[in-house]
């Protein structure tokens, strides 16, 4: 569980707080010239980032006010806790390219599906249920 540092409350525990997902999405402009593609691309279309991540939490049973938190997102260390509306502050222990960016409508990349292919040296290798296990 992790123990989060409210920037109003001090420090308290995880399960007090929720948890608003990617920081620093930017709200489309012109949000009825919008296609369908393009608003669900604003909704639903977020960074998977691994590594220094920036994430917006609302202290819901505190003081219910919402911040950011640069969190990373492999060892769970909290790198930093920033008011709403200022700039995300730089995770010294990443990489620039493991860090999340703003990413303007229409220019993230649609997800492909990717075609698994059977080969022999994996069919050798797959497990198989034990005799009897299935009818």
């Amino acid at each position: 569980m992790l123990l989060i540092s409210c920037p109003n409350c001090g420090s308290r525990d995880e399960t007090e707080f929720h948890y608003g997902g990617q920081a620093h999405v930017a709200y489309p402009e012109n949000p009825t010239e919008l296609n369908d593609r393009e608003w669900a691309e604003f909704l639903f279309y977020r960074d998977n980032t691994k590594g220094a991540f920036a994430e917006r939490w609302l202290h819901s049973t505190g003081c219910r006010q919402w911040f950011n938190m640069l969190r990373d997102t492999v060892t769970y260390d909290i790198q930093a806790v920033y008011p709403m509306g200022t700039p995300r502050p730089t995770a010294s222990s990443t990489s620039p390219d493991a860090l999340s960016v703003v990413v303007p409508i229409g220019a993230r990349k649609q997800p492909q599906l990717i075609e698994q292919r059977a080969s022999a040296t994996s069919t050798a290798s797959s497990t198989t249920a034990p005799e009897g296990a299935t009818k």
